[in-house]
C-alpha cells in the first residue's frame, strides 16, 4: 500500500516538476532570458524541494563510516579471566537483562544500560550527529562495572532517521535515505554480540 502511494506521489511530483520547468523555459523565451539558465534553476529548485538532503546525508554517512566506525577489543575474555581468577564462574546472568534508559541533549542522545550480571554492563548509546541530517551514531560497549574498564567497543552509523524523532520526517517518508549501518557494520555487530555473550555468566 505504501509502495503504491510512493509511486503515485513521485509520478505526480515528476509531472508537476516537468510542467514547472517547461513553464519557466517558455517564460524565459518570451522575455528573452537565458533559457538554459532559467530551466536549470527551475529544475534545481524542484529537485531540492524533496531531495535536498540526499547527497549531504550519503556523503556525511560515508565520511563517518570511514573515520569512526569499527569494532575494537581492548581486553579479551581469556585475558580478563586470567586477571580475575575464579570470578567468572560465580557470575549469574540477570534474567532478561534489565536495563535503564537515559536521555540527554533534548532527546538527541539516548543511552541504554543493560545489566548483564553483577560485574558487567552492556551500554548502548545513540546520538544524532546533526540537527539537519538524519544520521545516528551508535556505540556499544562491554564495561566492567567494578573499575569502569571498557573491554570492547563497537561503533556504527545509520541514516534515514533520528534518535529524537524516529517516526516523522524524514523517517520512513524518505526511504531513499535509509541505511541501517556502514559497510561491514552487520559483521562487526555480530562480532561484538559474540564477545558480549561470553561475559553474561551462567543462565538461571
Amino acid at each position: 500500500m505504501f509502495g503504491l502511494a510512493y509511486i503515485v506521489f513521485f509520478a505526480i511530483y515528476l509531472g508537476i516538476s516537468i510542467l514547472v520547468v517547461r513553464g519557466t523555459v517558455k517564460f524565459a523565451r518570451r522575455h528573452e532570458k537565458n533559457v538554459f539558465l532559467w530551466g536549470t534553476v527551475a529544475a534545481f529548485i524542484m529537485y531540492n524541494l524533496v531531495f535536498w538532503d540526499w547527497i549531504p546525508t550519503v556523503a556525511t554517512h560515508q565520511y563517518y563510516c570511514a573515520s569512526e566506525a569499527g569494532f575494537w577489543v581492548y581486553k579479551s575474555f581469556d585475558q580478563w579471566k586470567a586477571e580475575n581468577p575464579g570470578v567468572m564462574q560465580g557470575l549469574v546472568a540477570n534474567e532478561r537483562a534489565p536495563y535503564r534508559t537515559e536521555r540527554f541533549d533534548d532527546g538527541h542522545v539516548e543511552t541504554h544500560t543493560y545489566f548483564l550480571n553483577d560485574r558487567f554492563n552492556w551500554i548502548v548509546t545513540q546520538q544524532d550527529i546533526s540537527r539537519f541530517l538524519p544520521i545516528i551514531r551508535t556505540e556499544r560497549q562491554v564495561k566492567d562495572v567494578k573499575n569502569g574498564e571498557v573491554l570492547a567497543r563497537y561503533v556504527d552509523f545509520s541514516a534515514g532517521s533520528s534518535v529524537k524523532n524516529t517516526v516523522g520526517p524524514p523517517g520512513p517518508l524518505k526511504f531513499w535515505l535509509s541505511s541501517s549501518n556502514c559497510n561491514g557494520g552487520s559483521g562487526n555487530r555480530s562480532l561484538f554480540w559474540q564477545f558480549t555473550k561470553k561475559f553474561k555468566g551462567k543462565e538461571k
